[in-house]
């Protein structure tokens, strides 16, 4: 871990810079021709956002369907260009690139942008550019797994320090809003909480946390990055340029090995959260309790208790993970303990995380339709004994022998679903040929109370029917919410017949 500032991107300004006040942020980007590569979440706020400052904005988009007609009109009316069905030419004059998150890198029109010498940001990088001088600090989250809960569960926490904060980012809430001043000209919060994929991290090359946070690293979105490697490399990019706190997973090496990578700003720490006894400069649990010996007086004899594990809703192995990981950016911001255990008693997890929906004839059906990879889903499965297992959607380029070889021991049976759902078959019948396994080709809007009539014969009173999937969902389901919807659909009906 070093001790350099790294050199910020050459295109961008420091917080500091008079350009980021509101006359010279308008002076800045009048004129500025730049192209919105993508419509949609990130990419309609874009657009508008640049056009207001006074850029000439131009939108390509791949698709030419009646969403983005409609979005296109709308864009048109405030004098908007859209291009609709060709998403890879560079528009003459293009001076900037701005693109939606999910665009993949190795696309025809960054490759023109590249060789023409014009940058490529995404909407974070956006975002972090057009912060005023007096911008709330950001702390960061990114990992495979558990970012929305931890962002969440640090929003909470700041909020129960009386601190103005917003869970943003690639959590349903724009960064692009939360940065703009409010109507008066006044910054809108204290401090952010910023939930970050790899995807934004990729295409964010000058954001400096105040602190930061890597939870996890496991195997996803390798047909995005190409290889582990790059997506590894892209998840640590959130350690650049850190102020005061670089948080890792003791548990997983490769978090803390991006932690001595980076370079940071001098005086940044290395805070380590482990499920474990905590050891100084880390956050853990003993006896039940989560405490802090990273910022406290004597790290080497102190530890300050910051909650029970009672406080946390659901207190699985991994949620608990999340809520020490939200607690090390809290402290490292300054919170009081007392906030932290207030805030994770007032956090309520969003739907579709190890949900559990309804006892049906003495089983319990937990709905972890978020569990869209086999890391999430392998903590999910570790929460639970025994099981039955509905899995099953769109692998992307994922092995499940390891998953199947953990939790051979918890299966009860197995209920399998998807397109990809016979790559979970093949590791079943190598780790766990015992196991009974039923195999649905059903793919029509009854499948999923298929899969739940079939886990119910399955299973026995007192096992769990836990739908972890450890695939996306959009072979079947619009998204994993929908997904989750369904289970929970056919849990109710289920529970209906039976009351």
């Amino acid at each position: 871990m070093s001790d350099r500032q790294p050199a910020g991107d050459s295109v961008g300004t420091s917080p500091g810079d008079p350009a980021r006040d509101a006359a010279g942020l308008r002076a800045r980007w009048h004129g500025k021709r730049v192209t919105v590569a993508g419509l949609g979440v990130s990419g309609v706020p874009a657009a508008r956002t640049l056009k207001d400052l006074g850029a000439v904005v131009t939108v390509v988009n791949d698709g030419d369907d009646e969403r983005a007609r409609s979005q296109a009109a709308e864009l048109a009316e405030a004098g908007i260009t859209v291009r609709l069905g060709d998403g890879a030419t560079l528009p003459e004059g293009t001076e900037l690139v701005v693109t939606a998150p999910g665009w993949k890198p190795d696309k025809p029109l960054f490759l023109a942008a590249a060789e023409a010498g014009v940058p490529v940001w995404g909407d974070v990088e956006l975002a972090w550019q057009l912060r005023g001088p007096d911008a709330a600090p950001w702390l960061a989250v990114t990992g495979t797994n558990g970012k929305t809960t931890t962002v969440r569960m640090l929003a909470a926490i700041l909020r129960a320090a009386g601190l103005r904060t917003e869970a943003v980012g690639n959590i349903g809430v724009s960064l692009l809003d939360a940065v703009l001043p409010d109507e008066n000209g006044r910054e809108k919060y204290d401090v952010l909480a910023v939930e970050l994929s790899s995807y934004q991290l990729h295409w964010a090359p000058s954001l400096r946390a105040h602190s930061a946070a890597v939870l996890n690293i496991a195997p996803d979105h390798l047909d995005w990055h190409g290889s582990m490697e790059a997506y590894t490399a892209d998840k640590g990019r959130v350690y650049e340029g850190n102020t005061v706190a670089c948080v890792y997973n003791a548990a997983d090496k490769v978090t803390e090995d991006l932690v001595r990578e980076a370079d940071v700003e001098e005086g940044c720490r290395a805070i380590g959260f482990t499920l474990g006894t905590p050891g100084p400069s880390q956050l853990g649990v003993v006896e039940g309790i989560l405490v802090d010996r990273a910022f406290v007086e004597n790290r080497s004899a102190q530890a300050q208790e910051l909650a029970e594990i009672g406080d946390i809703d659901p207190p699985a192995p991994h949620n608990i993970a999340n809520a020490l990981a939200a607690a090390a950016l809290a402290r490292a911001y300054g919170v009081a303990p007392a906030a932290v255990r207030d805030g994770l008693r007032a956090f309520r997890p969003d739907p579709h995380r190890i949900e559990h929906v309804a006892d049906v004839a003495g089983v319990s059906y937990v709905d972890d339709s978020k569990a869209t990879n086999t890391h999430a889903a392998e903590a999910s499965l570790a929460a639970y004994d025994p099981i039955v297992w509905i899995a099953g959607g769109l692998a992307k380029g994922a092995s499940f022998d390891e998953l199947v070889g953990k939790s051979a021991k918890r299966l009860r049976g197995v209920v399998l679903i998807g397109r990809d759902r016979a790559l979970i078959g093949e590791a079943l019948a190598r780790h766990a040929p015992e196991v009974p396994v039923v195999d649905l080709e059903q793919t029509d809007t009854g499948a999923m109370s298929a899969a739940v009539r079939a886990a119910a014969r399955l299973a026995k009173t007192g096992d769990t029917v836990l739908m972890a999937p450890a695939c996306a969902s959009m072979d079947m389901f619009v998204n994993y919410n929908k997904r989750g919807e369904a289970f929970a659909d056919a849990v109710r009906a289920l529970a209906a017949e039976h009351a």
